[in-house]
């Protein structure tokens, strides 16, 4: 009774399209959730993902969820749970794509899921960490440990979106690190972010990674930039 109160005094919108939501729909309305272009990179083993990083670090896996389009849904979203504090958006995102991975192979072998680390300042001024919620619903779902402590950011970067592919790497490339012991050795770790662009900043975690003995290392985001 008191959430049907609630909802009628102050109602809910999507996170898409800004849509009053009905009773029964929960971050998304129906339609904007027919409506998000989908990657079926899990169904595609040369996918973009792993052709993003081909030649640069060695993947097992690599899956975006969401294609991320300027001015589409899936960027008002993004928007929403970056800057308006809409974490329920990172958990609905997870729930959402490990009901399409948990039937596949790469994924039962994964040990850790590991998300990309936010600078202890960024995370003050934002409260949280937009991948965590994505990150503990596949946790969840997947029965795969979620370990938000062993990569870690040493330095504070403005934000790269203007940078070339080139300067972005220059400047991320010594921006990360790995807290690890001999229990991490030869483990298969799942990287998150929420959207994959030029790649470099999921290279360098990749790279911090790779300085632990026999790691593997997959990648899933829930989107990625699409022209």
């Amino acid at each position: 009774m008191i959430k049907h109160l609630l909802n009628l005094f102050f109602p809910k919108s999507c996170a898409g399209c800004h849509s009053i939501l009905l009773v029964d729909e929960k971050v998304i309305c129906t339609q904007c959730r027919h409506e998000i272009p989908l990657t079926n990179h899990h169904l595609i083993a040369e996918n973009e993902v792993m052709q993003k990083f081909y030649g640069r670090i060695p993947l097992e896996f690599g899956a975006a969820l969401f294609y991320f389009h300027k001015k589409g849904i899936v960027q008002e979203m993004i928007h929403q749970l970056k800057y308006k504090g809409h974490e329920e958006i990172s958990e609905m995102a997870g729930n959402w794509y490990a009901a399409e991975l948990k039937e596949l192979k790469q994924i039962n072998e994964i040990d850790y899921i590991i998300p990309v680390p936010l600078h202890k300042k960024r995370l003050r001024e934002r409260g949280y960490n937009q991948v965590e919620g994505f990150g503990k619903a596949l946790s969840t779902n997947l029965s795969i440990a979620y370990d938000d402590q062993l990569l870690f950011r040493k330095l504070h970067t403005k934000t790269q979106t203007k940078k070339d592919l080139l300067g972005r790497a220059d400047v991320i490339s010594t921006v990360f690190d790995v807290n690890f012991n001999e229990t991490h050795h030869g483990k298969h770790f799942l990287l998150i972010d929420d959207v994959i662009t030029t790649g470099s900043t999921l290279e360098a975690c990749s790279r911090a990674l790779l300085k632990i003995p026999d790691v593997k290392i997959s990648i899933v985001c829930m989107a990625m930039a699409h022209s």
